[in-house]
């Protein structure tokens, strides 16, 4: 008589689902990691290429800004014959524009001449001093007659040139912002 274990069978099965459950977790898992990979590849493929068109909208815009310079300059060649300026045409200054003037013709209105009132209160401007309300005084938003600030000389460009840079101590520059 074959009497079966009904224990053991039952043990046996139980071992057997287990292992088909894992199993099919472990290919579950890999399969979707596969899947989260072909994804990144894809997002990044799909980024290359916008790049690539952005690149490729870039050289084309280039390209034919270039070939536009191109057919400019041929035109330019051909037909107007404009030069870029060189340096002897730029003037120094107003004196220099000056002499490029005619003088005025007989019967050419007077130039026209603007009036200047010194002030009568003396030192003082003719608008109103400004007093903020808490402090209860006039600013001191006027330069005092007695000693006007010294016009700043300029030198032309030439000067600039032809003189030296000039170093200055950087312990001589902090004390004179303070």
């Amino acid at each position: 008589m074959n009497v079966t274990n009904p224990l053991g069978g039952s043990r046996l099965r139980k071992i057997g689902w287990a292992a088909v459950l894992v199993t099919c977790t472990a290919l579950y898992l890999a399969l979707h990691l596969r899947v989260n990979a072909v994804r990144s590849q894809v997002q990044r493929a799909e980024r290359q290429i916008v790049a690539l068109q952005d690149q490729k909208t870039m050289l084309e815009t280039e390209f034919e800004t270039r070939s536009n310079q191109q057919q400019l300059a041929t035109w330019n060649d051909v037909d107007f014959g404009y030069k870029a300026p060189t340096a002897s045409q730029y003037l120094e200054g107003e004196r220099q524009l000056a002499q490029f003037g005619t003088p005025r013709a007989k019967g050419a209105p007077e130039p026209i001449m603007v009036a200047n009132a010194p002030s009568t209160k003396g030192e003082g401007s003719s608008f109103a001093a400004m007093v903020p309300p808490i402090a209860g005084e006039a600013m001191a938003a006027e330069v005092s007659r007695k000693n006007p600030p010294r016009p700043i000389a300029k030198p032309d460009l030439a000067e600039r040139l032809i003189r030296p840079a000039e170093r200055v101590a950087i312990q001589n520059v902090k004390a004179s912002v303070r």
